[in-house]
């Protein structure tokens, strides 16, 4: 798969190409002058000049146009000063400094594609795991295709450690398959006929034959991409803010820049005000902090979709948690085993974790955990399917078994139903071995273990005042979670709409950042001022969330919180400490200590310090929580 082109690359080659005329002109008009002292004119210019005025041509010219548009339609940024400094530069005839400014200009911008890029690479690490070729079969026989001519449909071999190409199932063979990069969870998951894959999964050490089941471009792991794509292109809250701060500096600069030269009756002066006022973008640091801040993050599992996340979840007030999946593990417990009159425990239990390897239903993992510490033997499974409402089947040494729900059972059949024992607290699911009713296995989620500290450290160390537990289960099993982790509103047997309600109520009253698993949670997620999906079991390609843990862990949480705060101090102390420079700049120039060309040179130094200053933000500093479990 090739690197597909981005604005930033194509942004920084642009700039790069402009920057490297730029200095060639300087260097050319310097060296024609002073090392062979080249006299005479062409059309009128020195020779030395000619190198300077094709710089110009080139790269300021373009410059000034854009500018001069973004005037017209009353766009006072603090670009403007560059293009009024060139143009002032020429009309007095000072086209080194005039060229300077162009390569200023054009070298920070250069910079700072650059540094944003670098500061990308954890994201551009995504592309480069996705093969490029696949492997189709047909008519039995095997030939390499490129990835995206893969159809739905399609027969495709996986060998041995390779990736995933496509979302598919299983329709040959036995392997087990890493998606930890994906879900952020370590485990090897088997998978046999029937069982799916997800595209960007690395197989283990069997073939598999798979059917795909969606294109490249609609796969989960292109998806992914494309989500980590949109969160460098989208522009937050901060960034006009930086817009807002520009208005009013270059509006200053340029009162500075006349007062200066009418005070001196010198018009250098003017300009030398100018060019050390330009800011190359003064706030360059503001988009860099913004996407070392969304690279950092992805180092530590969390995906920003949305990167205005990271302004605003630092002003979130009202934190409100889902239940399972987010204070709980999500990751239940077999406490239970009821078997029915005609099977013992341990036989159904075998049947029901044998195709539970198979499943990446959050009950099977604690399904398979039970066997195991029991002891027992787990056989091979066939014909394994996972189909939407009907349940887990398969077939196990010549046994058909089905796991599905209590609800499900009784409408299939009101015999079995009567077979079934009282409800209880918690969750379950029923078996069925050869289409009798077999037994109920019981599981309990329990409560994460950091989570009672992390809820006591929300108030006074982020500033939280209230903290919600909303939760579409009984109000027992909600209150038994809350004392445990100690929260004191709860809202329990919510249904989506009522948790939308909610949550629209209280982002009127105070920002609120929404906690969920991003499926049944989705509309609660989008109302939130910030909406954060668990990553196990959820889409990350939802809309609904602007960021995604896909480590389901508190810890990441924290970590987000405090990413946010620090990218907000960086990004602001970047602008704000560039443009005090720039004014202490403004005023040597504007009292003559400055001519242009130095004032060029002081700036492209401000510019400079601007961008590293702010590239801290793609650094993980020694500690990015503040909470012990």
């Amino acid at each position: 798969m090739n690197r597909p082109v981005t604005p930033t690359t194509s942004l920084f080659s642009r700039e790069l190409v402009i920057a490297a005329i730029s200095l060639g002109a300087i260097v050319s008009s310097l060296v024609l002058r002073f090392a062979f002292a080249v006299e005479g004119t062409m059309l009128g210019f020195t020779w030395p000049t000619i190198p300077l005025l094709i710089a110009l041509v080139v790269g300021g010219i373009p410059l000034v146009i854009g500018l001069v548009l973004r005037l017209v339609r009353l766009d006072f940024s603090s670009d403007l000063l560059a293009g009024i400094s060139i143009v002032t530069a020429v009309l007095l005839g000072e086209y080194l400094a005039g060229t300077l400014v162009v390569l200023m200009l054009s070298g920070g911008q250069a910079l700072e594609a650059y540094a944003v890029r670098r500061a990308s690479s954890a994201l551009s690490a995504l592309a480069r795991r996705m093969p490029s070729q696949a492997h189709r079969r047909r008519d039995g026989t095997v030939s390499d295709i490129r990835i995206d001519e893969i159809a739905v449909g399609d027969l495709l071999v996986v060998y041995p450690h390779e990736t995933c190409p496509v979302d598919a199932t299983v329709i040959e063979g036995h392997s087990t398959m890493d998606e930890s990069y994906l879900t952020g969870e370590p485990y090897q998951l088997s998978k046999a006929v029937g069982s799916s894959v997800m595209s960007g999964a690395i197989n283990g050490d069997g073939a598999l034959t798979i059917q795909a089941e969606k294109s490249a471009v609609d796969s989960r792991y292109s998806k992914i991409m494309q989500v980590m794509r949109e969160s460098e292109q989208r522009r937050p809250e901060l960034r006009r803010l930086g817009d807002q701060i520009g208005a009013v500096y270059t509006p200053l600069a340029v009162a500075i820049a006349l007062v200066a030269w009418f005070a001196s009756s010198d018009p250098l002066r003017f300009l030398a005000v100018l060019v050390v006022a330009t800011p190359c973008p003064l706030l360059i640091g503001i988009p860099v902090a913004i996407i070392g801040s969304v690279s950092l993050a992805a180092r530590r599992s969390i995906i920003i979709k949305d990167p205005a996340v990271l302004e605003k979840i630092a002003t979130c007030r009202t934190a409100i948690f889902d239940k399972t999946g987010t204070l709980t593990y999500g990751q239940p417990k077999l406490t239970e085993v009821l078997p029915a009159e005609g099977f013992t425990k341990d036989e159904v239990l075998i049947a029901v974790a044998t195709l539970e390897k198979y499943s990446r239903h959050p009950l099977s993992e604690a399904t398979v955990k039970a066997a195991q510490h029991a002891g027992l033997t787990l056989a091979k499974a066939t014909e394994v399917s996972e189909r939407p409402g009907e349940g887990l089947r398969g077939e196990i040494d010549g046994r058909e078994v089905q796991v599905t729900s209590r609800k499900k059972l009784v409408s299939q059949s009101q015999a079995s139903a009567a077979l079934l024992p009282p409800l209880a607290g918690g969750l379950e699911c029923v078996a069925l071995l050869d289409g009798r009713y077999a037994a109920t296995f019981r599981y309990h989620d329990e409560p994460r273990a950091e989570g009672k500290a992390f809820i006591r450290h929300l108030k006074p160390l982020h500033g939280f005042e209230r903290v919600l537990l909303v939760s579409g289960d009984r109000e027992s099993e909600v209150r038994y979670l809350a004392e445990k982790v100690g929260i004191t509103e709860i809202f329990a047997s919510q249904s989506p709409e009522q948790k939308v309600t909610l949550v629209r109520e209280e982002t009127k009253k105070a920002e609120t950042v929404f906690m969920g698993d991003g499926i049944n949670d989705a509309p609660a997620l989008a109302a939130a001022t910030v909406g954060i999906a668990f990553g196990q079991g959820s889409d990350v390609t939802a809309e609904a969330a602007g960021a995604v843990i896909l480590k389901s862990s508190l810890e990441r949480v924290d970590e987000l919180l405090h990413i946010g705060r620090r990218m907000r101090t960086i990004a602001l102390q970047t602008a704000i400490g560039g443009m005090t420079l720039s004014m202490v700049g403004m005023l040597f120039a504007a009292a003559g200590f400055l001519p242009p060309v130095a004032g060029a040179v002081a700036q492209e130094v401000i510019d400079v310090l601007a961008v590293l200053n702010a590239l801290r933000a793609s650094l993980a500093p020694r500690v990015l929580t503040d909470y012990q479990a």
